[in-house]
């Protein structure tokens, strides 16, 4: 079997970090369209062997992306599409057919209640989903509960199918020595308690709330920001204000998968890059694409380029122009691992051997004492069943991902409200009870990617065997 993956970019996030760990784990030739934002998830993709084509999208009033992305797709001769991502499950659902392929599979990643990936959900955002999703054969949601929140939308039930996101217990497993290294590398004190959070540094994640509850607890507390975001300036702001910049850190986007084939054994963290003087390191494919908001490069598969649409002419019910997955515009932002630093900004010295990029994802989860996720609304809490996989007690406001399964699975993670008063209370709550054994509760062997892959195959070679309805006549009859 032969798939092509289309995707809006290629950042680090939840659902680009989610695809590179299923292709490696999927017994089928795959390869990756970005249709923007090519950043360390296509580099660590190319890493592992899998053709990332930047199709280079000048966002949502480019148009002329359409046919360039069917052209991609017809040459491509593949048996199958999987879309993911708002954007690109618009024009990837609308590509495929125009280039023949009829299974097309979408994964739902981020629909919430009152938003996705950012964007609120208007009745244009919805009108255009529903449009979209019936030139599919298949929607999959990453949890029970987006499924519900599809079929309430209007996506009938049969044609929905539950894949939850998958996770590498391996690598999440407790380390107590990558605990002493890596607190050792961020200038952590040994006996600081050390509150997680991680996510894109996004409005709708509320660190603000960890902030200011931050504030509440007593001095030997510390606050790890991991992700990236727009946000970052007002979180400084807010740590300022509470007076607590000395205790926020932010280490930055930290994809979790070491580069490379599976099983080569590489050490946590993304390959070492410079640091620039806005405090990025941008690494890019080698063939050096554009920047999400440029015109598009003209050494693309079918060799053009594409005229973009006057301003002001865009789909119905379209994101803003210019948006990534988490519904920022992504200007000025950087593409890769920043050098942690803190709120103050003093930065942290380079302490270890892990190189100028820092540990991984891993290795900051076990130098971790427990994680808060108070974001109010999420299509499936990854970093929340990954903190539970590095043993860690959890505090968070949503999670479907454990509000799908019995409170059993996972004794240590307790839902609070969205509140910093709320949050203060529970993690001094934690802070006292001291350390408890770091083991994987059955929550986090429950979300293991062997699995997810297993499920999504079973997607694959439904969608794959469904035949193809005849063409009906004018009239509505099908011919003889």
């Amino acid at each position: 079997m032969k798939a092509l993956h289309i995707i809006t970019g290629l950042g680090v996030g939840g659902a680009e970090q989610q695809l590179r760990l299923l292709l490696r784990h999927l017994p089928v030739e795959s390869e990756v369209v970005t249709l923007t934002n090519p950043g360390p998830v296509a580099d660590g993709l190319a890493a592992d062997g899998v053709r990332v084509t930047h199709l280079g999208m000048a966002g949502n009033r480019d148009l002329a992306a359409l046919p360039r992305l069917a052209r991609i797709v017809r040459r491509g001769r593949y048996d199958l599409v999987h879309t993911h991502l708002y954007r690109a499950c618009l024009y990837g659902r609308i590509a495929a057919r125009l280039a023949g392929v009829r299974a097309v599979v979408a994964t739902e990643h981020s629909l919430g209640d009152s938003q996705m990936e950012g964007r609120p959900l208007t009745a244009g955002v919805r009108a255009l989903y529903l449009l979209g999703e019936r030139l599919g054969r298949c929607t999959v949601a990453v949890s029970p509960t987006v499924a519900g929140r599809l079929a309430r939308w209007g996506v009938p039930e049969p044609r929905i199918a539950v894949v939850p996101n998958g996770i590498d217990l391996t690598r999440f497993a407790y380390d107590p020595d990558a605990r002493r290294r890596t607190r050792a590398h961020l200038g952590l004190p040994a006996d600081a308690f050390v509150i997680g959070g991680v996510g894109r540094l996004v409005p709708g994640k509320r660190f603000d709330v960890l902030i200011r509850a931050l504030a509440e607890l007593p001095a030997d507390c510390r606050l790890l920001l991991v992700g990236g975001g727009p946000e970052e300036p007002a979180l400084r702001r807010a740590a300022r204000a509470a007076g607590v910049a000395e205790r926020v850190l932010f280490a930055g986007e930290r994809p979790y998968l070491p580069d490379g084939p599976p099983g080569r054994g590489l050490p946590d963290g993304p390959p070492p890059c410079p640091d620039l003087p806005d405090g990025s390191s941008g690494p890019r494919l080698p063939d050096g694409p554009n920047p999400p908001d440029s015109p598009p490069s003209r050494d693309l598969p079918d060799g053009s380029s594409g005229p973009r649409l006057p301003d002001g002419q865009s789909p119905p019910g379209s994101p803003p122009d210019g948006d990534l997955p988490d519904g920022s515009s992504g200007l000025g932002l950087p593409d890769g691992p920043a050098t942690p630093n803190w709120a103050d900004g003093s930065r942290v010295p380079d302490l270890s051997a892990d190189g100028p990029s820092g540990p991984g994802l891993p290795a900051l989860a076990s130098a971790m004492d427990v994680l808060a996720a108070p974001s109010p609304e999420e299509a499936f809490g990854l970093a929340v069943v990954e903190a539970l996989a590095a043993g860690l007690p959890v505090r968070y406001t949503s999670c479907p991902a454990l509000e799908d399964l019995p409170p059993e699975a996972a004794p240590d993670a307790v839902r609070v409200p969205c509140d910093a008063g709320a949050y203060a209370r529970a993690l001094a709550e934690v802070r006292a009870a001291g350390p408890g054994p770091r083991t994987a509760p059955e929550a986090a062997r429950h979300y293991s990617i062997t699995r997810s892959a297993a499920r999504l195959m079973d997607v694959y070679t439904a969608a794959l065997a469904r035949p193809v309805p005849p063409p009906r006549s004018p009239q509505g009859v099908t011919p003889s």
